[in-house]
C-alpha cells in the first residue's frame, strides 16, 4: 500500500500566486525522488467547527487562506529516502519570504489502510 505525507498550513493574505509558484518548483523535486503524486489544494469550502476546524486547526489569522497537500509515495521506505536526499538539494531551499505560516502548519506520515476507486 502506498503512504502519504499530509500537510495543512496556512497561507499569508494574497499570497496564493507566491504558494503555488513554491509548490510548482517542489513538486517535480518530490517525483524526482521517488513520490508518485503531489496534490496542492486550495480552500474553498470549509465549514467552522463547533469544537475544531482546518482554519482552527493551524491558528489561521485573518485574511489567510489553508492550503491541504499530499505527496502520494509508493511506500514509507521511499518516502524516506525521498525526504532525505530533499532536504540536501539545494533546489529546495525556499524563498526567505515564504507564503505559508510554516510554523502553524500541521503535517505528518500515513500508512494507508484503505484505498478504493469507482
Amino acid at each position: 500500500m502506498t503512504y502519504i505525507d499530509g500537510f495543512l498550513c496556512p497561507v499569508k493574505p494574497g499570497r496564493k500566486d507566491d504558494y503555488m509558484d513554491m509548490a510548482r518548483h517542489a513538486a517535480p523535486l518530490f517525483l524526482e525522488y521517488g513520490a508518485l503524486r503531489v496534490v496542492e489544494t486550495w480552500n474553498e469550502d470549509l465549514m467552522v467547527g463547533k469544537t475544531n476546524d482546518f482554519r482552527t486547526a493551524v491558528i489561521a489569522e485573518d485574511g489567510e487562506d489553508v492550503v491541504f497537500s499530499w505527496i502520494e509515495w509508493p511506500d514509507k521506505a521511499t518516502r524516506d529516502t525521498g525526504w532525505e536526499k530533499m532536504m540536501k538539494d539545494e533546489r529546495m531551499k525556499g524563498p526567505e519570504d515564504n507564503p505559508m505560516a510554516g510554523a502553524r502548519m500541521i503535517y505528518g506520515g500515513f500508512t494507508t489502510i484503505l484505498d478504493r476507486s469507482a
